[in-house]
């Protein structure tokens, strides 16, 4: 157990920036910051750049991106900025002189290759520049705090003197998401300061916020050494939503309160060597400034009225294996953000369909083994083959192959730049998912289950990137067959499904709408989704669970209401530890 945070443990420098991955409680943690330094007497600015923010939902009040007061709380202002408008304006500015010169699928490339998470993150580096750099912003505040940090890869990228060069105009590599720079040449003085003081342990420091389960905690170390390598080495480490004591005869609880241990006894080695608190588990939604002045209290969180378990309905797993029993379906893809249970629902569906005599394969990128828990490799399972795609090998091939094409016509400079553009998260998701499309090609004779989905932008930059090569043949790039193939057949809804999957929460659910809208961009209809790990269809007793358990409520209905067709429940199971038989239970809920 690590102590509990006290906003005294921090640095308290002029710049603080909250990162983690999504659902992590960044935004809960940085505004419950902001709100004890106000209530210190100092000027405090939070700022968000995430597309998913919710800091009006945590503040109960509009926040645009113009920086405005807190209501009912002197000496706080806040912002929003939106990096998917910024985005959007960038792409104009790159692409928009060009419209109207070049053909149309030239144009599309151009728009695709400046969608990815890499141009947005550049220009939500660009909005908050404008206010990190701005004196008359500085002079205002004691403190300015940005809820979610640019990453290593974005800060490198910034350094590369090629990134700033007509380089990026005139070549492509391969489908990746090339260019975030154009046209922002002229900043290139402001943001070679802005990231000159990220790494100034007088001015800046790094909260690292992750959950006490292992794909959090290897998430916080894999961005802490990015960061150190560009210099910000001024780091603490915040574990968020401990639950610090068990129910006794409650066994969510006690394999809640268990599982947690386990996850923080393997801390990675680079975390340990940083300050590392923990803030606990609370029983009440973290939304209004009454519930945030209590997150960092040393008490015993109020205990939660009787948790009344209302009878609202909780649809079961095995519809969703029914429904694609009956349509045929042939190919199935679970999608979601790290985190959320992916391989767990990808197995309990090959499991079901194979149950039911369906020759099915699972194949799975679970940089964590997670089907090892499941699957015993050295047994035979009826009906069912299992293989495992390495991420890592997968993208070193492809980063070869690119390298391998280019590196006898580029100068070093040039060759750095397309190493770094390499580490994209885009590239990471074009090579698996070109490593899919082999297995993808079994579907004719077996199902076919995979555990990562591509995303919509992806599916685009590729089918951009197709025609872009097929009409000026000045791409470097080149688009295997199988998956040209592969494209048309994710957009058949009779033959290929996506289950997006989620937590019952407000970042996942945010964030899986998000991953929707984009497939329905790229002409994939999703039409189920699965609320993997909810407390709310358990009946614990445990006062904190319990509690959570009801905040769940309004998350679940938004997903029936608003964002699916049809949806299933799956109750909170601790089935890191218990194997197959574990998946089973989910088809017999």
């Amino acid at each position: 157990m690590f102590p509990l945070f006290k906003p005294e443990n921090l640095p308290l420098t002029p710049f603080m920036f909250f990162t983690g991955k999504g659902g992590v409680g960044k935004t809960s943690a940085a505004s419950a910051l902001a709100i004890h330094l106000a209530n210190q007497g100092k000027q405090v600015l939070i700022v968000s750049t995430d597309p998913a923010s919710n800091l009006q939902d945590v503040f109960e009040t509009d926040i645009t991106n113009n920086i405005q007061p807190v209501p009912n709380k002197s000496g706080l202002f806040a912002c929003n900025l939106d990096p998917e408008d910024a985005a959007r304006a960038y792409r104009e500015k790159v692409v928009g002189p060009y419209k109207g010169k070049l053909p149309d699928s030239v144009i599309q490339s151009m728009e695709e290759q400046l969608s990815g998470a890499c141009t947005v993150e550049i220009a939500a580096f660009d909005e908050f520049t404008n206010l990190l750099a701005n004196p008359l912003v500085q002079a205002k505040y004691d403190h300015i705090i940005f809820d979610t940090a640019p990453t290593g890869h974005t800060l490198r990228l910034l350094q590369l003197p090629t990134a700033w060069t007509d380089y990026l105009n005139e070549n492509t590599h391969g489908a990746s998401c090339l260019g975030p720079l154009s046209g922002l040449g002229e900043k290139k003085e402001l943001y070679a300061q802005t990231v000159k003081a990220l790494s100034d342990r007088e001015k800046t420091t790094l909260i690292l916020v992750a959950r006490p389960d292992g794909n959090s905690l290897q998430e916080a170390d894999k961005a802490s050494r990015e960061l150190v390598e560009i210099g910000m080495v001024q780091q603490i480490l915040l574990v968020n939503g401990v639950l610090q004591a068990f129910t006794k005869g409650d066994q969510v609880s006690e394999a809640f309160f268990t599982k947690q241990k386990q996850a923080l006894s393997l801390l990675p080695d680079g975390l340990c060597e940083m300050p590392i608190y923990e803030i606990q588990l609370v029983p009440f939604s973290l939304t209004g400034i009454d519930s945030l002045e209590k997150l960092f209290g040393e008490k015993e969180p109020e205990r939660q009225a009787e948790f009344v378990n209302e009878e609202i309905p909780l649809p079961p797993f095995n519809e969703l294996i029914d429904d694609l029993e009956q349509r045929g379906i042939k190919v199935i893809f679970t999608m979601g953000k790290g985190g959320v249970g992916k391989t767990t629902i990808a197995s309990a569906i090959a499991i079901g369909l194979s149950g039911r005599g369906h020759q099915v394969h699972l194949t799975t990128t679970d940089p964590a083994a997670h089907l090892s828990n499941y699957f015993n490799e050295k047994e035979n399972y009826r009906n069912l083959t299992i293989s495992r795609i390495d991420p890592k090998v997968e993208v070193e091939k492809y980063r070869s192959e690119v390298l391998s094409k280019v590196s006898n016509d580029l100068d070093e400079d040039a060759i750095a730049y397309i190493k770094e553009d390499l580490e994209s998260p885009c590239t990471e998701e074009i090579a698996i998912f070109q490593a899919f499309a082999h297995v993808v090609g079994r579907s004719k004779e077996e199902i076919v289950v995979i555990d990562t989905a591509p995303t919509g932008h992806t599916l685009l930059l590729l089918d951009a990137a197709s025609s872009y090569h097929k009409e000026l043949e000045r791409s470097t790039g080149q688009i295997p067959e199988n998956v040209q193939e592969l494209l048309p057949r994710l957009r058949n809804q009779s033959e290929t499904e996506i289950v997006i999957t989620t937590l019952p929460e407000a970042t996942p659910v945010l964030e899986a709408d998000r991953l929707q809208k984009d497939l329905k961009r790229a002409g994939i209809v999703p039409h189920w989704w699965v609320i993997n790990q909810s407390l709310f269809a358990t009946h614990t007793i445990d006062p904190v669970l319990s509690g959570r358990a009801m905040t769940e409520k309004v998350w679940i209905e938004k997903v029936r209401n608003e964002l699916s067709e049809r949806m299933a429940v799956i109750p909170w199971l601790d089935s890191e530890n218990e194997g197959i038989s574990q998946i089973k239970q989910l088809l017999i809920n």
